[in-house]
């Protein structure tokens, strides 16, 4: 019989955010019981981007303490878990080495099932871990490394309805920071010079808008953001204006494709719930026109808290306790993948750009 209360230890190092949590899945609803993270940034910032041999040893040295801070946080002791759970894809594959080996390890050592979690399927679940959101419901997942609306009907049940068919929108504002010298993480960088920058100021494209279909493209609106920054003397206001523009060409593109996926869920269901979870969910202004055309289209919006729209434990132990609830776990075998679809069967039958050696992308 399975518990009605279930506590789960919550590992992730897909990239370069090292982290532990532990959540806590009762009647009662969710609970956070601690929720610690160790960032890379300083590690990477020499390089100007993440490196994943420094990522992977990062975690290896962090990884120990930062659970023993997670436990103590949450004032149990191992004999209080019910499972740990940990990503085990896609990532960098160094990195989820580290965490999924240093899961399996403890529960091995402990006696307890191994949850091995799909980042994805982290982030799709993240927003109930402050609010109860039922199935089904329209996802954007929109980070560094994904873009994409999936239609969640459960704890492993996602169909894909369109994906980006190159870059993410993450990895565009990653890359546009770059490419004017911005420092930080780039995200949060692209969005503080913004603020002080006119939108209209700089025409950049609107790839695949007027086109049918949830398809998305990122890889020439970053072309065009370098030609802007070539064209004239990058100046302060010059590059405020830019990331302004470039900005809201994103957000012109995901309301506009959100507003169209939207209306295609109206024939598969009659909940209507639209939920933004990654990384890029953080945004302010991004979030703030996702919510306008939500309520547009009649639609409740709900995204995570800021701290969890970015990578995070919580979300990794959250899914983890969700799949433990319906009786799955998995074996002390199970591989890390560098690629791991949500939907592996629509990634395999019909590839949005291609599957490599590692397997399909999206």
């Amino acid at each position: 019989m399975m518990q009605d209360t279930l506590t789960v230890l919550g590992i992730e190092t897909s990239c370069d955010e090292t982290a532990a949590a532990v959540v806590r899945l009762s009647p009662a609803g969710t609970e956070v019981l601690s929720d610690r993270i160790a960032s890379q940034t300083e590690d990477h910032a020499l390089y100007g981007g993440v490196v994943p041999e420094i990522a992977a040893r990062a975690h290896v040295e962090r990884l120990d303490g930062l659970i023993r801070l997670a436990m103590a946080d949450a004032g149990i002791g191992w004999e209080g878990l019910s499972g740990v759970a940990a990503t085990a894809g896609p990532g960098l594959i160094g990195g989820v080495m580290a965490g999924l080996s240093t899961a399996k390890a403890i529960a091995l050592a402990r006696g307890l099932p191994l949850l091995a979690v799909n980042h994805l399927e982290g982030h799709a679940l993240s927003p109930r871990l402050a609010e109860d959101v039922a199935f089904p419901y329209l996802l954007l997942l929109v980070s560094g490394g994904h873009c994409q609306f999936v239609f969640v009907e459960g704890v492993g049940k996602y169909q894909r309805l369109g994906s980006t068919i190159d870059d993410a929108a993450g990895e565009a504002f990653d890359k546009t920071a770059k490419l004017l010298g911005l420092a930080g993480a780039g995200g949060p960088a692209v969005e503080r010079e913004a603020l002080e920058g006119d939108a209209d100021a700089v025409e950049l494209p609107r790839p695949l808008l007027d086109r049918p279909g949830l398809d998305m493209s990122f890889s020439g609106l970053k072309t065009a953001v370098r030609r802007a920054a070539e064209e004239e003397k990058l100046t302060e206001r010059r590059r405020a204006d830019i990331c302004a523009s470039f900005q809201a060409a994103v957000a012109d593109i995901l309301s506009h494709k959100s507003s169209r996926a939207m209306e295609l869920v109206t024939h598969l269901t009659n909940q209507r719930t639209f939920v933004v979870a990654g990384g890029v969910a953080a945004n302010k202004a991004l979030r703030a026109r996702l919510e306008a055309e939500a309520r547009r289209a009649g639609f409740r919006f709900v995204a995570p808290p800021m701290r969890w729209c970015t990578d995070n434990a919580a979300m990794i132990a959250l899914a983890g306790a969700e799949r433990l609830r319906l009786g799955l776990s998995d074996p002390l075998d199970t591989p890390a993948r560098a690629r791991w679809p949500l939907d592996e069967a629509s990634a395999t039958s019909a590839p949005v750009y291609g599957k490599g050696k590692k397997g399909a992308k999206a």
